[in-house]
């Protein structure tokens, strides 16, 4: 999968979002913190810019940017408190992805023009009240009904759900397949009678981000909604795991974003503070917070950038896409701890940005997919490849 978008153009692209990020968006992080709402006036600044189709196909209207180009993108963005890319973050991953890489020539047209300029905001809806992590142990179910599917069950923690325009929706359409079997992805417009989106979650952090259950009593869809028609009907948890593992260089690269803030926050603090009578850069284990924190960036960094170049080139990345996640969102834990540590009691005051940061990245540990889930994925791959006689 090549890119569709030259490099000069390209790094004007990234230069216009690094310019949005540090002009717009950085400044309004405390507002947002305040008030947990994003000012309605740079949603529509994110549109303009084309942010909501930075990964839609550009015959559909989007910029139609290869994961690795995203990654750059998606990293710059992430410098700013996450709820700025949680608000477009659907339509350009998770949300939009199972359209665009298994939907119908039909579907694409319907659905892509709309999510590329953020007229259409589509989620993703997978999670359930007791199946996370065992995305297999799915209970909604869709049972056909003549040309139709009917759907009932309840979904939890879905990003966007009181904005979304559709949802891609993981429900089993085949009750007596166990497991990952027997589920199907359908794209269901949130105004169809019998969806209720509940109230919005207040979280430890990430404010300004929108995260609600979905309700769903005999809802009725077509067939033709299954996303890549009917002849994909019990495929829709393939579908899932391919978006997923493109979503995973995408946290890669928030992931990056935040490190980034975070070093610079760090080291801009520890150059101007003095103890002792001189600059605490000057103190040794304070240089050592800072260089393992850098050094972790760089694993981060290259890590998503080599997996986001084998999935441009069509090479499957279900390990490498695992492994940058879990690499890379553990190590922004670990920066952001030595950040509010190099600020000491400042870094505990929520006047300064660490201290929201710390409380922000700690969930990135936990959605799309834990850090355990990661670890099973990797080592059972491992022992798959090592056991067909594949040796690193």
């Amino acid at each position: 999968m090549s890119a569709h978008v030259d490099e000069d153009t390209f790094q004007q692209i990234k230069q216009m979002v690094r310019r949005f990020t540090h002009e717009r968006l950085i400044p309004t992080e405390q507002e947002v913190e305040e008030t947990d709402a994003l000012p309605e006036s740079l949603v529509d600044e994110m549109k303009e810019l084309g942010l909501f189709g930075l990964s839609v196909p550009e015959q559909y209207g989007g910029m139609g940017l290869s994961l690795t180009q995203e990654f750059e993108v998606i990293a710059e963005v992430g410098q700013a408190a996450l709820a700025f890319r949680s608000v477009f973050g659907t339509n350009v991953g998770i949300g939009s992805q199972g359209i665009v890489i298994d939907g119908t020539k039909e579907q694409k047209q319907q659905w892509l023009p709309g999510l590329a300029t953020g007229d259409v905001i589509a989620s993703f809806a997978l999670t359930e009240p007791d199946a996370g992590s065992d995305a297999g142990g799915l209970s909604t179910r869709a049972l056909r009904d003549g040309d139709d599917f009917v759907i009932n069950g309840t979904k939890r923690y879905i990003t966007n759900a009181n904005r979304a325009t559709i949802l891609s929706l993981m429900a089993r359409t085949d009750p007596d397949q166990k497991g990952a079997r027997g589920i199907s992805a359908f794209i269901v417009p949130t105004d169809t009678q019998g969806i209720t989106i509940g109230k919005h979650d207040k979280k430890m952090g990430q404010k300004g981000t929108r995260t609600c259950d979905i309700t769903f009593e005999n809802v009725r869809v077509p067939a033709a909604n299954i996303i890549g028609g009917t002849e994909r009907l019990n495929q829709g948890f393939k579908t899932a795991m391919k978006v997923l593992d493109r979503g995973r260089i995408h946290m890669a690269a928030l992931a990056v974003g935040q490190a980034r803030r975070l070093i610079n926050e760090a080291a801009g603090y520890a150059i101007d503070r003095k103890q002792f009578g001189q600059s605490i850069s000057q103190f040794q284990l304070v240089q050592a917070m800072l260089a393992d924190s850098r050094a972790e960036l760089y694993a981060s960094e290259t890590m998503a950038r080599d997996a986001a170049r084998k999935f441009d080139a069509g090479e499957p990345i279900t390990t490498e896409a695992a492994c940058v996640k879990m690499f890379s969102t553990e190590a922004v834990g670990r920066i952001a701890d030595r950040a509010v540590q190099i600020f000491g009691g400042a870094g505990y005051m929520s006047e300064y940005p660490v201290e929201r940061i710390y409380r922000d990245v700690r969930l990135m540990r936990i959605y799309e997919g834990t850090t355990q889930i990661q670890q099973l994925i990797i080592a059972r791959n491992l022992i798959a490849d090592h056991t067909n006689g594949t040796r690193l």
